[in-house]
């Protein structure tokens, strides 16, 4: 085959290997033109369409595997939220591990560091604490709760189990799903504006039991009745039953106003020896148990002696900057969700905590005026979003002039510019870890170390 291929052209292709995101490469014109396909697994020969074109590559909707790959093997079941159950844990680990390296060399021309093996899951299935599930409508027009299918804002794959949630979490979720239907209550349908139900988010205390369910809805008018609030909660018993209704065009659950009709607005949870009260809006690792590694890694790589001073910026509802306070002469954090912020200053209360600190700001904005405040730290944690740190948080971070910032990312991508900014101003990559928080996915977490 000779130039670009069009979109809508179907191409034979075999996968070299995994990128970063979990997407397939495979090559055309004598390895000139990548072509990168979801779905598949390293050796997969596949059938795939052209779903977008560029010129050096192009992206493709995987229609058939032809002749499996040595690594695939059969799927659990069908399920979005895992598209790398089709390889061996094993095998997971060694491409999670490869793709950190790559990143690191590749974007940020890093490799004169100690990179760490991969600290595994606990639990390979189950393990998540939170999930957003999506309404619908399968092919006999019969509400359904499940995730979009892969490419589509319309089709859900409904199922009867979630491998990634607990049995208790889909209980609930089966029991909401169950009074929707009795009620007689529709999907929203973007098109038409007709429906009610837009998500459920279940939230699990992995450690305490409880369960914490929000209902989103759009707003009710004469196409959307309105809920029956008391039978709702006689239907659903949790530790918390909230109801947020939201005008959002996109597909989210984080805008919107949130009722509670029943029970406690926060959810009761226990990690690493922390008591949490976990706000609705507010972000928790997603793995519990993975997450009690992952601070561990962050201790450990933070080395504090008992007297330094230290920063958690975006710390959330505070349970690194908790973990991190005994051993430290004081912690300061930062975080602009002003609810999570209440929840770790509860926290470090309910803990009787008293070296920690924590205020609501901007980092690009605040970070300054903490250091006025507090003083320049000796160890200083981020954990940005996926996005990564912003040119101006790293000059602030330069400008702060740490000892040691311990990095946590779930996306190396970013990772890597933004650790070749701090060594190009002064500081030197030590080590990187990996922590698989996320089995049967392509998602990675790491922790990084520089000195300065």
């Amino acid at each position: 085959m000779t130039g670009r291929p069009e979109r809508g052209e179907q191409l034979e292709l075999t996968v070299e290997r995994i990128a970063f995101g979990g997407d397939g490469v495979a090559r055309l014109n004598d390895g000139g033109y990548v072509v990168f396909v979801g779905g598949v697994v390293p050796g997969d020969r596949v059938s795939a369409v052209v779903t977008q074109r560029k010129r050096s590559y192009a992206h493709a909707r995987l229609l058939e595997v032809l002749e499996p790959g040595p690594d695939r093997i059969p799927a659990v079941a069908e399920h979005p939220g895992a598209p790398w159950q089709v390889l061996p844990y094993e095998r997971q680990l060694e491409l999670k591990q490869q793709l950190v390296l790559e990143a690191l060399e590749r974007l940020g021309g890093l490799s004169d560091y100690a990179a760490e093996p991969i600290e595994p899951a606990v639990q390979q299935w189950r393990y998540r604490n939170k999930l957003e599930y999506s309404f619908g409508r399968d092919e006999s027009g019969e509400l359904v709760c499940g995730f979009h299918r892969p490419g589509s804002w319309e089709e859900i794959v409904a199922f009867e189990d979630c491998l990634l949630a607990s049995e208790a979490g889909n209980a609930i979720r089966r029991r909401v799903l169950d009074w929707c239907r009795a009620q007689g209550l529709a999907a929203y349908d973007r098109r038409t504006g007709e429906g009610l139900l837009r998500n459920l988010v279940v939230r699990e205390g992995r450690h305490t039991g409880e369960l914490q369910v929000r209902l989103v809805t759009t707003e009710t008018n004469p196409t959307r009745p309105e809920l029956d609030q008391d039978d709702f909660v006689r239907a659903v018993p949790c530790q918390g039953l909230l109801w947020t209704r939201s005008e959002a065009l996109g597909e989210t659950t984080a805008v919107g106003e949130t009722a509670l009709l029943a029970g406690e607005p926060r959810l009761p949870e226990q990690l690493g020896g922390l008591r949490l009260r976990i706000s609705p809006e507010a972000f928790l690792q997603t793995n519990t148990e993975m997450a009690e590694r992952l601070y561990g890694v962050v201790g450990e790589f933070a080395a504090l002696q008992g007297r330094e001073r230290v920063y958690d910026l975006y710390c959330g509802i505070g349970t690194i900057a908790l973990s991190l306070a005994p051993r430290a002469g004081e912690v300061w954090g930062l975080e602009i969700v002003q609810e999570a912020v209440a929840d770790a200053i509860a926290g470090a209360a309910e803990n009787e905590i008293s070296g920690a600190r924590f205020f609501a700001g901007d980092v690009r904005l605040a970070l300054r005026e903490l250091v006025e405040r507090a003083g320049r730290p000796d160890v200083l944690v981020v954990d940005p979003p996926r996005a990564g740190l912003s040119q101006k948080v790293v000059r602030r971070i330069i400008e702060a002039a740490p000892r040691r910032i311990v990095y946590v990312s779930c996306n190396p991508s970013t990772l890597a510019p933004n650790a070749r900014q701090l060594i190009d101003a002064g500081w030197r990559l030590v080590r990187v870890k990996p922590v698989d928080m996320f089995p049967q996915t392509p998602h990675i977490e790491c922790v990084a170390l520089l000195e300065r």
